[in-house]
């Protein structure tokens, strides 16, 4: 990856935010796609694959930062996206009151977890 210039701490707050949301309605769009044809209590079991490998891709290709500690921000930011995100569109909007299990759970550690993964490897703590 070609080196770049320093970014401002407005505009990393701004593509933690774009990622974050853009994760999310990944997952939230595949909800409904899923909807149809999984048991209501497995879409999150379905959804989660597809959202691995999206959030290692964005990671990949799209999110470069200074510092492994800054891959920590990150994962914070996208949690407290999710966490928002789910309450207001999936706990409020469509009346889920039995979201909260152990799948989305894991779904917020994940989510915060790979983040800190990618960081690792990037700063050469999991390449030897």
């Amino acid at each position: 990856m070609p080196p770049q210039p320093p970014a401002t701490k407005p505009k990393i707050a701004l593509n933690n935010v774009f990622w974050g949301l853009i994760l999310w309605l990944f997952g939230y769009i595949l909800g409904f796609v899923f909807f149809p044809f999984v048991p209501k209590d497995l879409i999150g079991w379905f959804i989660m694959p597809f959202g691995i490998a999206f959030t290692l891709f964005v990671l990949y290709k799209w999110v470069a930062r200074a510092e492994f500690m800054c891959y920590i921000g990150v994962g914070l930011f996208w949690v407290v996206i999710a966490v928002v995100m789910d309450y207001v569109f999936l706990f409020k909007v469509l009346n889920a009151a039995d979201y909260y299990k152990f799948d989305v759970y894991l779904y917020y550690l994940l989510t915060f977890i790979l983040p800190i993964i990618v960081g690792w490897y990037r700063f050469g703590k999991l390449k030897k």
